[in-house]
Formats: structure tokens, sequence, C-alpha cells
């Protein structure tokens, strides 16, 4: 019985496994690490071993960028595997977009909301600011602001009757001095409200006595606590300081508060 005769690989195969081929490049994934290791040749046309290690790291995306990275690739990508392939894929700089719409433009556009304006303006010294919060509150220019808002409510109160409109007796006789039908406690009283608890008697007149002589001041305490209730009476001798100091403490900042002041309501009998 003949022999099996071995049949050889020929030299030209044996020369192409030797120096032509290359093993397939391998990736592994141990420990949150991805190892990626190919076979090059150097330029000394020798065989080496390069192995590459990634840290893999998770970040949290919106939905919508979750979504899409699901989506199948299609085209030169089609077999491709997740993430960007650099023969068919550039990645530049990122671009941000910056949509236009006219409501913003108008918006923009509108004065009043221009942040650089200020709408506030201080009635003491003109100042861009409020008046509470003027640095010259209490101060003589101030107590000028003051004087002169009272000599211009006096001088429009003594003008009033030759416009030609109709004026009450009582108002004719308190601009001449006299009593009126009413009495002088009710043509030239006033009521301050929005005072803090701890008004004194004191404070108010210091609060008044600038825009004129008055005949009688109240302050309503309570009966427990004997704290200020919130509100005064000031009954001044003239009419026209009365109407001054209206003018002048309306909206005045007082002690952290805005007074409000108003003609004195007549009680009923």
């Amino acid at each position: 019985m003949p022999g099996v005769e071995t049949i050889k690989s020929s030299w030209a195969d044996e020369v192409e496994l030797d120096y032509g081929g290359l093993p397939p490049t391998t990736e592994t994934v141990e420990n949150g690490h991805k190892y990626v290791t190919e076979y090059k040749y150097n330029k000394d046309d020798k065989k080496t071993k390069v192995v590459r290690t990634y840290k893999i790291s998770k970040q949290v995306v919106p939905k919508t960028v979750a979504k899409r990275r699901t989506w199948t690739k299609f085209g030169e990508s089609k077999n491709d595997k997740p993430g960007p392939n650099s023969q068919t894929t550039m990645v530049s700089e990122e671009i941000i977009m910056q949509f236009l719409n006219s409501k913003e433009d108008e918006k923009a556009n509108d004065p009043l909301l221009d942040p650089t304006k200020n709408i506030a303006k201080c009635r003491i010294c003109n100042g861009e600011h409020w008046s509470v919060n003027c640095p010259y509150k209490g101060t003589a220019m101030d107590t000028n602001m003051m004087e002169k808002k009272a000599s211009a409510a006096a001088a429009a109160a003594v003008d009033a009757p030759k416009s030609g409109k109709y004026v009450p007796p009582f108002l004719k006789d308190s601009q001449k001095g006299g009593l009126g039908m009413r009495g002088r406690d009710d043509t030239a009283a006033i009521r301050i409200s929005n005072l803090s608890e701890s008004m004194t008697e004191a404070d108010l007149e210091e609060l008044v006595k600038k825009i004129g002589p008055q005949s009688k001041m109240y302050l309503a305490r309570d009966k427990n606590t004997g704290l200020c209730k919130g509100f005064a009476y000031v009954h001044f001798k003239q009419r026209k300081d009365a109407a001054a100091a209206i003018e002048i403490l309306n909206g005045h900042g007082y002690d952290h508060l805005i007074l409000s002041v108003e003609w004195s309501k007549p009680q009923n009998n």
C-alpha cells in the first residue's frame, strides 16, 4: 500500500504569511478601560505592536441627543461602529445659532425697558432715586425744598378765587381770616395716616411746624400699649397752610414709611 504523500504549501504562501500579513486590530474592555491593540510596520520595516488605552466615562446628555445616537447609520457609514468615523465624518468646532424674533426686537427698542434709564426721580434733589433714599433727606436742602413747596401751595391757594370758578363760602371766609360757617377746626384740619408705632407728639410737631402755625394736634394712641395707632390730626390756623401740608407731606417718606395726607372729614353730630 503506497504511503500518503504530504502536500506542502508553496514557498510563496509562507513568505506572504511571514512578511505580508498583519494580525487584525482587537479591542477589549476591562474595568472601565478600553484597550485597542493594532499591528503595523515601523520605518525599519519591522512589525510593531501598538496598544492604546482609553478610559470610559459616562456623560449625562439631553434625551434628544441620546435618542439621536440610536439612529441607524446609512450610506458609507452604514456598517460603522457607534461614534464618528474619521474616514467619512469631519468634526468641526461647535457653532452656536442665534434665532432672531421680531417681538424681541420690539422689546429691545422699547424705551421703557431700557435698563440705562431710571424712572425714579427724587423730589428733594431731583436725582435719579426715590425720595426715601435721598442722601440729602433731613438736611438743609430738604428744608429749603419743603419751604418752597409751602410757599407755592400757599400762593396757589390765594390765587385760586381769581380763576372765576365757584368758591364755597367757608373757603372765602378762611382766606379772609375768618372762621367761616363750620369753624376753623373743620376747614383747616388734615389727617395724616401710615405713621409708625414709635411716632410721638414731638415728632408730629417737628414734621409740620415748618409749614405753618397750628392750633392743635391729636396723635391717636392705643389705650393698652400707648403706641401710635398709625394716624394723627393736625389743625392749622389757616387753610392755605393745611393745603400746603397736603401738597408737601402726601407721599413723603418718613421713618421708612410713605405718608398719606388728606383733608379731615367732619364728624357727624
